[in-house]
């Protein structure tokens, strides 16, 4: 149990980097989430 909540903490850090390094692109938030909605993307 201990490790899954490990590998969860992680995974968020890798998304708050990702989204942060969008903003620091120029990208919205409002584009952000449209990209994780299409399912074309995945």
């Amino acid at each position: 149990m201990l490790t899954s909540l490990l590998d969860e903490t992680e995974i968020d850090k890798e998304w708050l980097e990702l989204i942060l390094e969008a903003r620091n692109l120029g990208i919205t938030v409002d584009e952000i989430k449209e990209f994780l909605r299409e399912p074309s993307n995945t």
